[in-house]
């Protein structure tokens, strides 16, 4: 191999395996900041090192006994402890860590990136911290391509991995998976996280393009990690649900040429059926393991509905009302009740959505949110108020700041001049949420 070959050897393994790399030795040093330096650290080691040596055969192996040598050498130094009789305790720990002879496996280290998962996704961080954290530690992505993927600087996110880690020391906070009621509040933040990376990459929030589907495969391989370590936690089963069905679809939902395709216009020969089966499955798990279902679960139970429809006039559209009421019940959201107006016009005719739609007008969480004013323009678009739907689409494109989007909103506006093309299938699917609310999906 070429030292070319193996750089890339190189990536491709710490891609794989700097997550459990960083958990094992967070449970060790019990700083994640410095877990981090220290998997750096052997990763720098195999770059010099594998060039001339080769490959090992188990390369996640020897990332890991290089990273403890690594710490203990380390710790040897470390003038933090306050005696040196607790420096020499903890010398030994480490000791008894590196004898186990098997490194990469057992349950220790999915133990470990459980409680990676939970480090990470600590309350005690901002939602933006949270999201850079788990893409930097649990994810692998590098701040570079985590400031590509949400469109920011490289340096913002360097500054809040920083602060975020930072934060995590000063609050104290244990490297330990949550037990009792915490347990489930804290469950909560980690499926929040896993969520929003997924929506940013379903629905892109600003920028040139409707999706970056890199961040949807991230998301949806913490989520199938997340449920293989939780593996009795209905609603993980209902986030991988969702997200299995919703991802089905990202290949339908853009031309050639990167333009959108909406629900309704998508060639649904192009949706994967091995992911729709996947999340079947999830969701047949999530049901079994929770009786009743969870708000993730019920949004995988809409998603369902259009998973199963061969055509779009076989979607059971009074079945996804139903959903929606119970969705409102669990966890209420404007948002929630936008999604519900476009499952009541499809199912009942324009009217009936409008009348929603028309109540959540004044709602402080839907104000700049442009999927409000496009539901609307679409609805009277569809009750042949060509003028106001209009306003409305032009309203919307004001606000969105994708440029995707905004260039299928001035289209739908110049188009209320010609009804027919005003009114046709094209009509939007439920919008995904703001950040600020109760995730609520778009089947776009």
């Amino acid at each position: 191999m070429t030292r070319a070959d193996i750089q890339r050897t190189v990536e491709t393994i710490w891609r794989i395996e700097s997550a459990r790399l960083i958990a094992g030795l967070a449970r060790i040093v019990r700083d994640v900041g410095l877990a981090e330096e220290l998997a750096q650290d052997a990763l720098v080691a195999a770059l010099e090192q594998w060039p001339q040596s080769g490959v090992p055969d188990k390369p996640g192996a020897w990332l890991m006994g290089t990273a403890k040598h690594r710490a203990i050498d380390l710790l040897r130094r470390n003038a933090r402890f306050e005696r040196k009789v607790e420096e020499l305790g903890r010398e030994l720990e480490v000791r008894q860590e590196i004898a186990i002879p098997d490194v990469d496996a057992g349950d220790s280290i999915d133990d470990d990136l459980l409680r990676l998962m939970f480090v990470a996704c600590h309350p005690v961080l901002s939602t933006d911290a949270r999201v850079a954290l788990t893409l930097r530690l649990l994810g692998g992505l590098t701040t570079d391509e985590i400031a590509r993927a949400f469109l920011i600087s490289e340096s913002t996110v360097a500054q809040r991995i920083v602060r975020a880690k930072r934060s995590l020391v000063e609050a104290h906070v244990p490297f330990e998976v949550p037990q009792g009621a915490e347990r489930a509040a804290r469950l909560s933040s980690v499926l929040e996280v896993i969520y929003l990376i997924f929506n940013e990459g379903y629905s892109a929030t600003a920028g040139n393009h409707w999706m970056r589907p890199e961040l949807c495969e991230d998301a949806l391989r913490l989520g199938r990690v997340l449920a293989e370590l939780a593996p009795n936690e209905p609603e993980v089963h209902g986030l991988v649900a969702l997200m299995e069905i919703q991802a089905s679809r990202v290949r339908a939902r853009v031309s050639s040429s990167g333009q959108p395709i909406l629900l309704l216009d998508q060639n649904r020969s192009r949706w994967d059926q091995l992911l729709i089966r996947r999340g079947f499955h999830a969701l047949e798990r999530a049901e079994k393991l929770g009786g009743a279902l969870g708000p993730y679960g019920l949004q995988a139970a809409i998603a369902a509905c259009h998973a199963g429809a061969r055509f779009p006039e076989e979607t059971d559209w009074e079945r996804i009302v139903a959903l929606y009421d119970a969705l409102a019940q669990l966890a209420p959201s404007p948002v929630v009740e936008l999604n519900r107006a476009v499952a009541l016009a499809m199912a009942f005719g324009p009217a009936a959505g409008l009348e929603l739609v028309d109540s959540l007008t004044d709602e402080p969480a839907l104000k700049d949110y442009p999927l409000l004013s496009s539901v609307r323009g679409d609805l009277l678009a569809r009750l042949g108020r060509f003028e106001e739907a209009r306003s409305e689409f032009e309203h919307a494109a004001q606000l969105t700041r994708n440029a995707r989007q905004r260039d299928l909103l001035l289209e739908r506006a110049a188009a209320c001049a010609h009804p027919v093309r005003a009114s046709g299938r094209d009509s939007p699917a439920p919008a995904p949420a703001p950040r600020a609310t109760l995730p609520s999906w778009a089947p776009r």
